[in-house]
This record gives structure tokens, C-alpha cells and sequence, in this order.
């Protein structure tokens, strides 16, 4: 089996090359952008929200154990029945668990990356279960046997003929490429799940600690069908989705619909604390809440790089990442691709075999600027390059530096890189482009830069 890095550079090799692939993601992300400016304008000064939000989440986060504390009391108090799980593999058992008391073979899910962090769907299909995705993109790629491609667009680089294509394939209709149309297919067949469905699965944006609520943002009312139907809720989070008060959600609330889809305001927001409650019509009867660790606690003990437990998942830096851009979402071969993907990753999944994703990156710095909440995403990146070094340098890296140290502590062998670096220019075209050329992983898809004719050195010397 080939090594995450391995799969990482073959995909890149592939995708960068698709043409068809670039434009559709080039075409999406250009539309995201005017609408994401549009709305940024219509803060009174977006920079101090973003100042503000940044605040909060470091007051969220540093006291993260005192606001769990009073979430958890404030659920139960309301008859939510709460979980705590270390692991992926704990919060499966958690789950299987819950399904297996209440005798449930068919789950209807709302978007939830947690539970594609854990792999939950594999899991429980694996056990015998039904589990139907309800977001529309969750649902398409769900379809397609694939992983969401993005944090916010899950189907993104799919065309609407592709989605047409595969309609008609996997549910045997004849339908036209139309939006609407297909829209509708698609909630021709969940109508029906919802009914039939046992249990409602849900993610959550936001878990505000003053109330004891989990507040749940979305675009297609899929997930408040999710929580109001069937009998038995379950919300699966991580821990770090808490705010301290419930006025945060007025900052939070449009910050991250601007920042992830560019919407003044997603459709639908909505809060639960609790299960049905006497003299309420609808809702579920058992709410389980089951609160995730899987790592973060780990992070939450580096004093350098907690703030990337701030991120609100918007998936803006993924947007305006040029790496992302080229190489797409799959190619990470994780849940969280683009900037935040590259650097929390090493931590939840270990930081040997996910290094070379904090090397995929520019550092341009684009991912730091766009930030709703301040994350400095491409320090944070070379932190992660510096530490994988420090924890295990490979005998390549050793040797090459330790040759660079020897040649740059003796001016006099210095002094001869530019000659000879002239030299092997004037003979560089003989291989260039060939297995022979020493440069070859730089010059099969860029041109050489040129050394200068004269050192400043030699100019200053020239010069008397």
C-alpha cells in the first residue's frame, strides 16, 4: 500500500493537469469571491469583527474546560443525554451502541465532518445500517462513493451534467441537467427517508455554553428535518465548538456564512437544548450528544499552535489557497483539506505520515488574511515543517544541510558556487527536461532561473 505522501503526489500529478478540473473549481471559487467582498462590505468595520471573533475563540478555547463543564450541565438538565469520547473509535462504539439500544437499522444524516473525521459512515454501513446523507452535496458525493471534495461544497467539482449523469445511472431516472429538477429528484428520495429513517444525525456549527444549546447553520433545511423527525437525535461535535455566551452567535452567525459561502446569512439557523420537552409538537424523544476529542486535547496542550482549534470550519482559506486550487480537495487524502487541513492534521493523524501536506503550500499567506478568526495558518505551517525535522530528520536532510553548513562557514568555498553554478548552467541544456537533469523536479514544469553574470561581490570588487 502506498504512503500517504505517495498518494498525495500522484493525485497533484493528475489534477494539475486537468484542465477540465482547474476551470470548474477556478469558475466556482471566482463566483465565491464577489459574493464573499459583497458581503464583507456590509460589516461596519470587518476587520474588528474579525478582531472580536479572534477574542472569543481564545477566550473559548484557553478556558475550554469550565465551558464544557456548564455546556454539559445545561444539556442534561433538559434530558440531553451526553457522551464523552477520547477516540473516533470510542465514538463509533458510542453510537453503534445508541443505534443498537434503540433497535434502529436506518440513519438520516445532516453535514457533519466529525463524522467523516471518524469515518463513521463506513463503520456503520459495515454493521448492516442504512445511513442516507441529507445535504443535497453530501448526498451527490455519497452517490458517487467519494469523500466530500470541500469543508462547505462537498460536490464542488462536479458539473451540473456530471450530477445528471450520475442521477440517472444510481437512481434509474431520466432527468435533465436543470437545477431545480434535479433538486427535486433528490428530495423525492429523502422525503421518504425522513419518514422511514430511525434515528436523525446531526453535526453542529456552535455549542454556546451559557445556554446549554447546540446551534446548527445550514442552507436547505435537510438538517432541521434530521432533528425534528425521527424519534432519536444524535449530534456528534468536537469540543471545540464552544462560545461562552449566546450573544456570540450574533457575530459568529454571520461571519462564518460570509466567510464560507459569502452570504450576509445562511437560510437556516437553529438551536436545540434538549429533546421534545412536554407540550412541545415536535422533536425527538432522545437526544444524545456525544462530545469529541479524537486529539484535540493534544493540540489544546501546545501553547504555539492551540489557536488552530479556533478555526469555524468555512472553508475560507481552502478558497483562496493556490494549492488547493490546483490539486483539489481529494488529493489530501484527509477530512480537513487546504491550509487547515495541512496544519491540523499532523496532529489528529500523526506527523510523519502527514508532513508533506504543511510542505504543499506557498506560503503566500493568502489563508492568515482571509481568516474570520485570525488564525495565523501560515506560521503555523512552518511550524509544522521545523517540528516533523526536529522529530525525525531523514538521512538525506542530514547530510544535505550539514554540507550546506560546512560550504557556508569557509567564504573561500562559497565564493565558488557562482562559477560554478555558471558552468553548470552553460551545460544544463543538454538534460534539461531528462531523468539526467539534477533539477529535473523543478524543471519538468518550470524554467530555470537564470544566475546572475556578476556577483555583487565581484561587482563591488570590479569596481574598486
Amino acid at each position: 500500500m502506498s504512503s500517504a505522501v505517495d498518494q498525495f503526489k500522484e493525485q497533484a500529478e493528475i489534477l494539475t493537469h486537468d484542465l477540465r478540473h482547474r476551470a470548474i473549481i477556478q469558475t466556482a471559487l471566482g463566483k465565491y469571491e464577489v459574493v464573499r467582498d459583497k458581503s464583507r462590505g456590509a460589516f461596519l468595520d470587518y476587520a474588528a469583527a474579525r478582531q472580536a471573533a479572534a477574542e472569543t475563540k481564545w477566550e473559548a478555547v484557553n478556558h475550554l474546560d469550565t465551558h464544557l463543564e456548564e455546556l454539559v450541565s445545561k444539556l442534561e438538565a433538559r434530558g440531553t443525554k451526553v457522551h464523552w469520547a477520547g477516540t473516533g473509535e470510542q465514538a463509533r462504539g458510542i453510537i453503534s451502541g445508541i443505534l443498537r439500544d434503540k433497535k434502529a437499522r436506518s440513519i438520516i444524516k445532516s453535514k457533519a465532518m466529525t463524522s467523516e473525521e471518524i469515518h463513521l459512515n463506513h463503520a456503520l454501513e459495515q454493521e448492516g445500517y442504512e445511513v442516507v446523507e441529507s445535504d443535497l452535496g453530501e448526498y451527490i458525493v455519497q452517490l458517487k462513493h467519494e469523500p466530500p471534495y470541500h469543508i462547505v461544497f462537498p460536490a464542488m467539482h462536479l458539473t451540473r451534467g456530471d450530477i445528471r449523469d450520475l442521477f440517472n445511472r444510481e437512481l434509474s431516472i431520466n432527468s435533465s441537467d436543470s437545477p431545480e429538477e434535479l433538486t427535486m429528484v433528490a428530495r423525492r428520495v429523502m422525503r421518504q427517508k425522513y419518514l422511514s429513517a430511525d434515528v436523525g444525525f446531526t453535526g453542529g456549527n456552535f455549542a454556546v455554553a451559557e445556554t446549554g444549546m447546540i446551534s446548527i447553520t445550514e442552507n436547505e433545511g435537510n438538517a432541521r428535518l434530521t432533528a425534528a423527525l425521527p424519534k432519536t437525535m444524535v449530534t456528534l461535535l468536537g469540543i471545540e465548538k464552544v462560545l461562552p455566551r449566546l450573544d456570540d452567535l450574533a457575530l459568529f452567525l454571520p461571519m462564518l456564512a460570509t466567510s464560507g459561502t459569502g452570504q450576509a446569512l445562511t437560510c437556516y439557523n437553529t438551536m436545540y437544548g434538549g429533546p421534545r420537552q412536554p407540550g412541545e409538537s415536535d422533536g425527538p424523544e432522545e437526544w444524545h450528544v456525544i462530545l469529541l476529542d479524537n486529539r484535540r486535547t493534544e493540540l489544546l496542550a501546545d501553547p504555539e499552535q492551540r489557536d488552530s482549534l479556533h478555526c469555524i470550519r468555512c472553508g475560507a482559506c481552502l478558497n483562496v489557497c493556490p494549492i488547493f486550487r490546483n490539486v483539489g480537495g481529494h488529493t489530501y487524502g484527509t477530512t480537513y483539506s487546504g491550509p487547515v487541513g495541512a496544519v491540523i492534521t499532523p496532529h489528529l493523524r500523526g506527523l510523519q505520515e502527514w508532513k508533506h501536506l504543511s510542505n504543499a503550500s506557498s506560503l503566500c499567506g493568502a489563508c492568515t488574511e482571509t481568516c474570520p478568526v485570525k488564525i495565523d495558518l501560515a506560521h503555523h505551517l512552518l511550524q509544522n515543517r521545523r517540528n516533523s525535522v526536529r522529530q525525525k530528520a531523514s538521512t538525506p536532510w542530514k547530510l544535505g544541510f550539514r554540507a550546506m553548513n560546512f560550504v557556508f562557514n569557509r567564504p573561500s568555498l562559497y565564493a565558488l558556487i557562482p562559477k560554478f553554478g555558471r558552468l553548470g548552467q552553460m551545460l544544463h541544456p543538454l538534460v534539461k527536461g531528462t531523468r539526467l537533469d539534477p533539477a529535473y523536479a523543478w524543471t519538468k514544469t518550470r524554467e530555470t532561473p537564470q544566475i546572475a553574470p556578476q556577483t555583487f561581490k565581484e561587482w563591488w570588487k570590479e569596481r574598486g
